[in-house]
């Protein structure tokens, strides 16, 4: 499965088992629990999703490489239904000491006293990304550690862009631009543009515009604010000139197989794209650049997952350690050259772009990064405006606003 999925549908499944959680554990991070745990003999079991055998052999490799340093035994499990997994584990006082968490769940999680909040007392806290932070800060305590992230930007099939006359002072920088290089790029056989119908892309435009689905507290809908509306606006322009096709519209099932099938000429899609596109395109030329600015300048999404640590793990100072070191800036190298993810620490940006510096775009992205809605059971309000986006081409889009924004706006009083 590529992870070009899967950052997304991931947060869609992991947010269908927030409201069924239990609570159990508790909610602080107890230093004479920590203390009074029983060492280097608690094995450590860990869980997480996979995008496929590479990272499964990765995060095996690096936690047995881990375990046999500290002499601390850990197992690493692959779930087959990280939601499911998760869920009985936490119901039945068994949980996983160490798993992926998704920003989908993550609200849930801590809400309910599942989580140790570890994060914040990490000795390098202070390297990771601060957007990546605040996806997995709650009530002012940043809780879990990010383990890596992706960002959107706009990927060009360059044999297109080159037959179209355009060149990289045709690149664009701002919205009109463009509109402009997307008309010029479409044929009857092709789409100028294209990505899919979801707040995980169209979020960006919100960004661009000043725009966002809430206030700085969190605790207030702006969905359907005027910033939002410009940019809801500004792509349904993009869907009237034709100039914009979602993949359904062009026999694609997302933006890397446009792209790689030349049903469109230019996708906006994460860094996921790389390792489709080497494996079932390696013959296509593209190009990785920003997203083009707003009228509030430059925005995009970002897509994480923490390292979640249970509040009742019997060996909490083991798992810290080793989540130390798997968010250690070496070890995330590591990661990103096994499956292609970027490392959630700064310190380790210079060496990922220098590395991969055709893709310099997606990390460069990092400062203007948002990430999504973290309250607990807003991914299913997402979900909705999701599927009303489908319908943007024909559908007035204050109407979808205001939908969605009453939807919102219920879910967050109700978990104020």
């Amino acid at each position: 499965m590529h992870r070009r999925s899967r950052m997304i549908t991931l947060t869609a499944l992991l947010a269908s088992g927030t409201l069924a959680l239990t609570a159990c554990g508790g909610g602080g991070f107890d230093k004479k629990a920590e203390a009074a745990s029983t060492g280097p003999g608690s094995a450590l079991n860990v869980l997480i999703g996979s995008s496929g055998t590479a990272e499964t052999d990765s995060v095996k490799s690096a936690v047995a490489g881990w375990s046999k340093s500290s002499g601390t035994k850990a197992t690493v499990n692959v779930a087959s239904d990280l939601v499911q997994q998760l869920s009985q584990g936490f119901a039945g006082g068994k949980p996983a000491d160490v798993f992926y968490l998704d920003t989908g769940s993550f609200a849930g999680y801590a809400a309910n006293g599942s989580l140790l909040p570890y994060a914040s007392t990490m000795t390098d806290a202070g390297d990771f990304f601060p957007t990546l932070k605040s996806s997995f800060t709650y009530k002012g305590t940043f809780t879990c550690a990010p383990k890596d992230f992706s960002t959107l930007a706009l990927i060009i099939n360059t044999d297109d862009w080159t037959a179209a006359g355009l060149t990289d002072a045709d690149i664009p920088k701002t919205w009109d631009q463009l509109a402009t290089v997307a008309a010029k790029l479409t044929t009857p056989t092709r789409a100028g543009l294209t990505f899919t119908p979801q707040y995980e892309r169209i979020g960006a435009f919100f960004k661009q515009a000043g725009g966002a689905m809430a206030d700085k507290t969190g605790t207030k809908a702006t969905v359907n604010s005027p910033q939002n509306l410009k940019a809801l606006t500004y792509v349904k322009g993009l869907l009237t000139a034709g100039s914009l096709k979602y993949p359904k519209d062009i026999s694609a099932g997302w933006g890397g197989e446009a792209l790689g099938g030349n049903k469109a000429a230019m996708t906006i899609e994460g860094n996921w794209i790389t390792g489709a596109m080497k494996s079932d395109y390696p013959n296509l030329k593209y190009k990785v650049v920003e997203l083009p600015a707003g009228p509030a300048g430059k925005g995009t999404m970002q897509f994480t997952n923490c390292w979640g640590i249970a509040a009742d793990s019997a060996n909490p100072a083991a798992a810290k350690k080793l989540v130390d070191r798997l968010t250690s800036s070496d070890q995330q190298m590591a990661f990103a050259d096994a499956f292609g993810v970027m490392p959630s620490v700064k310190s380790a940006a210079t060496q990922w772009k220098a590395k991969y510096p055709a893709q310099a775009a997606f990390l460069d992205s990092a400062d203007f990064a948002v990430g999504m809605p973290t309250a607990a059971g807003t991914p299913d309000v997402i979900a909705d405006f999701d599927a009303k986006l489908e319908a943007l081409a024909s559908t007035d889009p204050k109407t979808i606003l205001d939908a969605v924004q009453t939807n919102f706006q219920a879910t967050l009083s109700a978990k104020s």
